[in-house]
């Protein structure tokens, strides 16, 4: 695991804001040659399959949809013991998780990377729809700013582990 880094979007895109961490991931990885020995991964709603990712990471940036409580399109920082998870999970999918479940998985199987940093932005709109809602979207450029901001110390350790 070393100098490994992985920024991983989650989220369903065809449930308007649900899926803005996908989104936000798609567009970092356009230019992903900035940041060398970082994985940009679109993990949608793989539920588990974020467990296996983390396994490989030293460095993990998670970005999500997340209620917070906050205004739409509010996007807060946070590292897993600084959030508690109210998420009630139905267990009728594999595709079904809950980040903070998956991390504590991670940490029991010996798997957890040593720094993780999530991102959780307000959703405006979750309804069946492809489009993020205009709230979210006029705030694109400020979302990928902070996580670039974010990336920038995690590529160079990737770079030189």
């Amino acid at each position: 695991m070393s100098g490994r880094t992985i920024v991983a979007g989650l989220g369903n895109p065809l449930m308007g804001d649900e899926g803005i961490g996908c989104r936000l991931v798609e567009r970092l990885e356009r230019e992903a040659d900035r940041f060398p020995g970082v994985r940009f991964v679109d993990v949608g709603t793989g539920g588990v399959r974020l467990l296996h990712l983390l396994a490989d990471a030293d460095t993990a940036i998670l970005i999500d949809c997340a209620m917070m409580g906050a205004e739409p399109g509010a996007i807060r920082r946070f590292t897993p013991d600084q959030v508690e998870s109210v998420k009630t999970l139905v267990h009728q999918s594999l595709h079904e998780a809950d980040i903070l479940g998956i991390i504590r998985m991670a940490e029991q199987l010996g798997q957890c990377p040593r720094r993780i940093v999530i991102f959780g932005i307000q959703p405006e709109k979750i309804a069946c729809d492809r489009q993020l809602s205009p709230t979210l979207v006029r705030s694109m450029d400020r979302y990928l700013g902070l996580i670039r901001q974010e990336i920038g110390p995690a590529a160079d350790a990737s770079a030189r582990g």
